[in-house]
């Protein structure tokens, strides 16, 4: 029992040695006396003893935190800010309940939170980048011991600001994939407020870039579930078109087709994506035509979802523009190839010869007047049905009251299309059908005088 008592005493005595060791550092901390406490440490961590207690890294902590944060002290001793950042790790390592900040106070947390913080946003005002996504990820690491251990009056999980300033300076120097891991936190904690959306629309866009599907619609579902009325079907569609080849693409739209699955802004968008196939070059001219027309039925479709989509309609009347010009440059390479038959028709002197020779210039010359012929009547047809489309766009948009930049040059253009179209139709008649021919000119003359005219 003597025994035991003696024992019981020893390990007193240790203690209260070991207490006394860290005391005057305590001392002189709390008298925000740094330098003397760092001078005090010294000599009790010179002490092999104290070498791996949690309250020597504790008081390490403290006091280097403190010179990072005194401008004076933080030239003084340029590693400061490694100094604390190492001894609250080990701190944390050798106590994980921090028993002794929540005893002693989370000073020295606060101190190394709200310096990298400041120091961060002064980087940030200076545009260097890289320098004040270092100081933010700090300031991210002692928030999230603040906020979790409740040292703070707020009870939110983190500290949203530091979080997405330690985001936005990642993306303003380029760093993607480290913004991302900032943005998840703030997007997967459904954090909302005004300008917010734009960190879904970073995720959604950033895995679309990745390639990533899973995630894509992970945050795709995420941004849609906190902000419903943000447009999210340009997202869907820019995934699908970065990712999906055209024959995947044409495979999900007549999949979602059957479905029921597209919106009047989808068949839009999926027009775009048909319509633009005809810059493969990988294409032949027969796979460019298909797609062409698959891009005429989707903004068809478009139009029934709404018919007061101008967009849709003025694509539908381009679109078949086009065909028809086309077709006029087939038509005008015949005139030419007539020319040239004219031009290098053969002399035959003998009588013999001359009848037949004449037969065979005549069926070359008749077989590219019937071709003409052909292209003609397709012509008419082909611009028949451009400018009943031009005509819907016009009709939409000519008595807006305030249209947008890409409206403003959709009823320009539509009026001039339309115009082109009857001055064509124009010489298509003329001398063959008056009547014809003064309907034409008629409205020839209404759009041509709408040239420029929407402002």
């Amino acid at each position: 029992m003597k025994y035991f008592f003696s024992l019981l005493l020893s390990v007193a005595m240790i203690t209260v040695a070991t207490a006394q060791d860290f005391k005057k550092v305590e001392t002189n901390v709390l008298l925000k006396k740094f330098e003397e406490a760092k001078t005090e440490l010294d000599k009790a961590l010179a002490n092999p003893k104290n070498q791996d207690k949690a309250e020597g890294f504790y008081w390490k902590s403290r006091i280097y935190a403190a010179f990072y944060q005194n401008e004076a002290t933080r030239a003084k001793y340029p590693n400061a800010v490694e100094e604390a950042h190492a001894a609250f790790q080990k701190f944390a390592e050798l106590e994980p309940t921090l028993a002794k900040a929540k005893e002693k106070g989370p000073d020295g947390y606060f101190d190394m939170y709200s310096t990298s913080f400041n120091l961060g946003i002064n980087s940030f005002k200076d545009k260097k980048y890289n320098e004040a996504s270092k100081e933010f990820e700090k300031a991210v690491i002692y928030s999230d011991y603040i906020f979790q251990n409740k040292w703070a009056s707020s009870q939110q999980p983190f500290d949203t600001t530091s979080i997405l300033y330690c985001a936005y300076s990642f993306q303003n120097a380029q760093k993607a994939d480290d913004a991302a891991k900032y943005y998840a936190r703030l997007a997967e904690s459904k954090v909302t407020g005004e300008g917010f959306a734009d960190i879904y629309k970073y995720m959604v866009d950033y895995y679309t870039k990745q390639k990533n599907k899973d995630s894509f619609e992970k945050y795709m579902a995420l941004g849609k579930e906190v902000y419903p009325k943000e447009n999210w079907e340009d997202f869907e569609i820019e995934y699908i078109d970065q990712n999906y080849d055209l024959a995947g693409k044409t495979a999900l739209y007549d999949q979602m087709d059957a479905a029921g699955q597209l919106t009047e802004n989808k068949y839009l968008q999926f027009g775009d994506v048909f319509i633009t196939a005809k810059n493969d070059d990988a294409l032949d001219s027969a796979s460019v035509d298909k797609y062409t027309r698959k891009a005429i039925e989707a903004f068809k479709k478009a139009y029934e979802k709404n018919n007061n989509n101008a967009i849709a309609a003025f694509n539908v009347g381009v679109t078949y523009y086009n065909y028809f010009n086309m077709e006029d440059e087939k038509f005008a390479a015949n005139i030419k190839k007539l020319q040239e038959l004219n031009a290098n028709k053969p002399v035959v002197k003998d009588p013999k010869k001359k009848a037949a020779a004449d037969a065979e210039f005549k069926t070359k010359t008749d077989a590219v007047k019937n071709e003409n012929a052909a292209i003609e009547k397709k012509s008419m047809e082909l611009t028949d049905i451009a400018a009943e489309w031009l005509t819907k766009s016009y009709t939409i948009l000519k008595d807006k009251a305030t249209r947008s930049n890409t409206e403003k040059s959709v009823v320009n253009k539509s009026v001039d299309f339309i115009a082109n179209i009857y001055y064509y139709k124009m010489g298509r008649v003329r001398g063959k059908d008056a009547k014809l021919f003064d309907q034409y000119e008629a409205k020839y003359k209404e759009f041509d005088a709408l040239h420029g005219t929407f402002k």
